[in-house]
């Protein structure tokens, strides 16, 4: 009988749990306490030691860099510059790209990194940096990596408001300077954009996406700064530019409009009216071009999501309330799945009194759930939670996190 159990013992010291296997593969770059880490084959690795990390980190294509925010020397306005750095996983080494930049966005083909300072656009390629355009507003990379769809800000003359308008701008083979290049224009955004009785100036366009298809692109048109805190339009536009329609109105902060895995299908939250004047009126929302449906019960707002499948989302809901300045008051929220076919929505996550679940990942090479676990949608000292995609075998993996991103191929 000794012999039996201490062969049982052994094999189950040999055979590791597809758990642990899965925990062992798990690669992500987060910021705590102000610094960022790598969490990489079950090891935590401290990479700075600043303490002025801003943001989310960003992952190369291939898993090979990191690139991230810090803040640096004082500008010319005597504020804080935000240094581009990328980090190099397999020999550790850190490098500064620029200066002053952000919106920081790596080619969906290569180690390439393209970022904003000023109105202008540049691309490094990490020996060298080449300035692309200026006058830009917002931008993304074109999904072959050969170049971007660019915008441009309307700006205020004595006639009234100018038209934003969105570019398409080639890149050479051989990266130099093309700011003397013109851009071939793709779309002119009419001056208003209405959806049902809210309307806005179309004063820029951001927050690009193109669909698996890519014969779509989404966006969303902002208009004043203060006003855009309330009311934005997220709108889409085929790829050869016909076809523009505003899809409903959103705010930021809630959810990024992401497009399913393998559909042409839009997922958004949307609605109108900031956070702190109550977690009310945001709706889980998904547009199947050309229709559209809303998914969310009343009496509830969403806060987050992530696509599991074509078919299936996992949203951060919380039940409708005032905003409170007291982050111990506000709504907690919980995770659900919504199947849009049958519209079956299940709650999976019950994180106990005073804390709230939030910004829902799905890992597809792992078939499970991430989320981040904390006492207030402002809390900057999270737990990462991970769970399989039902909510079952829920467990805490990293502590004291305020932003995360986990590579995923």
């Amino acid at each position: 009988m000794k012999y039996i159990m201490a062969s049982i013992m052994a094999l189950l010291i040999m055979i590791p749990t597809a758990g642990f296997a899965q925990d062992a593969d798990r690669t992500a770059a987060f910021v705590r306490n102000g610094d960022l880490w790598v969490v990489q084959n079950g090891d935590e690795k401290k990479v700075t030691h600043t303490k002025t990390v801003t943001g989310k980190p960003i992952w190369s294509h291939d898993g090979q860099y990191v690139a991230f925010l810090q803040k640096g020397v004082l500008n010319e306005q005597g504020e804080l510059s935000n240094e581009l750095w990328t980090y190099h996983i397999d020999d550790q080494k850190k490098q500064k790209v620029y200066t002053n930049a952000f919106n920081p966005q790596w080619s969906p083909t290569d180690n390439r990194i393209a970022f904003q300072h000023g109105g202008a656009l540049s691309v490094s390629d990490l020996n060298k940096f080449y300035n692309v355009s200026v006058g830009v507003g917002g931008y993304t990379w074109l999904p072959e990596g050969d170049g971007f769809l660019l915008s441009s800000n309307a700006t205020l003359t004595p006639n009234g408001w100018t038209h934003a308008i969105l570019y398409k701008k080639r890149l050479p083979d051989k990266l130099v300077d093309t700011i003397d290049q013109e851009a071939e224009t793709f779309f002119t955004i009419p001056k208003q954009l209405q959806s049902g009785e809210a309307e806005i100036p179309a004063i820029g366009a951001e927050v690009f996406r193109f669909s698996p298809s890519g014969k779509w692109v989404s966006f969303i048109v902002y208009p004043t700064a203060s006003w855009s805190m309330d009311s934005n339009m997220l709108s889409a536009i085929r790829t050869d530019g016909s076809d523009f329609s505003v899809v409903d109105e959103v705010i930021t902060g809630v959810g990024t409009p992401e497009w399913a895995p393998t559909k042409d299908i839009l997922a958004y939250i949307g609605g109108s009216g900031r956070l702190v004047f109550g977690f009310k009126d945001k709706d889980m929302k998904v547009k199947e071009f050309p229709a559209s449906n809303s998914l969310t019960p009343n009496k509830y707002a969403e806060l987050d999501f992530t696509w599991m499948s074509d078919e299936e989302l996992v949203t951060s809901r919380v039940k409708e309330a005032e905003w409170s300045n007291d982050p111990a008051m506000r709504p907690k929220p919980s995770l659900y799945t919504i199947h849009i076919k049958n519209q079956k929505q299940t709650q999976i996550t019950s994180p106990k009194e005073g804390q709230g679940d939030y910004h829902p990942v799905y890992l597809k090479e792992e078939d499970k759930l991430a989320w981040l676990r904390g006492e207030s949608l402002t809390d900057v000292h999270l737990d990462v939670w991970t769970s399989d995609k039902d909510g079952t075998n829920a467990e805490k993996w990293l502590e004291n996190v305020s932003e995360i991103s986990f590579y995923r191929p």
